[in-house]
């Protein structure tokens, strides 16, 4: 995209502002460009560096909506690969999926650190709200403030949900659905690990966007 290397500027420049965080960049491209990894080594931000290419059956089309195939899935199935492949079982660590034309506040880093499983909090400008966020009730999600097919499993945007890598490595079949419908993708990883019953309310019991 002609928007790529800035948005990648972009969200360096705030990761680099987080502690004891590690990027995982999965590239959609049949091997690693220059681009992607000339801007990585000079972002001063620890990363991996990997790609995985969409398979044509799935590629959008001239002239396609963007919202007509799911976007991201081979990716973010690789960096699971990677992790569940490379990561030692003792680490610790918290997995959040971020899109590189997104906007994050550092405060969602340190809400997310405490994950034990599937954490979650509200997320602004999204599904043609002001903000989405779950329903909490006695420290408990309850439901989900959405607009768009709220009868999803999870009707979570990706950008709302951190999850446990020790999760993750305990679920070895979880991963993203390349046929999932539209609106589902969340849903086809997060079904493979919990219930919504068992989400963890973050950022002062899912009020702060």
């Amino acid at each position: 995209r002609p928007v790529q290397k800035a948005e990648l500027v972009r969200l360096s420049q705030t990761l680099l502002h987080v502690r004891a965080l590690h990027w995982v960049v999965v590239e959609d491209a049949p091997a690693p460009t220059a681009l992607v990894g000339g801007l990585l080594a000079a972002s001063g931000v620890p990363f991996t560096h990997l790609h995985a290419p969409t398979p044509p059956e799935i590629q959008r089309r001239p002239g396609d909506p963007p919202w007509l195939r799911p976007r991201g899935v081979e990716q973010r199935n690789r960096a699971l690969q990677w992790l569940r492949d490379t990561r030692p079982p003792s680490e610790a660590a918290v997995v959040y999926f971020a899109d590189d034309d997104n906007t994050y506040s550092l405060r969602l880093f340190e809400e997310m650190r405490s994950t034990r499983g599937v954490s979650v909090w509200p997320v602004g400008l999204v599904g043609g709200l002001r903000f989405e966020r779950p329903l909490v009730a006695g420290g408990r999600v309850v439901g989900f403030h959405t607009a768009w097919k709220p009868e999803r499993p999870f009707p979570l945007d990706m950008a709302g949900f951190a999850v446990a890598l020790p999760l993750l490595r305990a679920r070895p079949a979880a991963r993203f659905d390349p046929a999932a419908e539209r609106g589902y993708l969340e849903s086809s990883l997060l079904g493979g690990l919990v219930t919504p019953a068992q989400l963890e309310p973050k950022a002062d019991n899912c009020t702060q966007v």
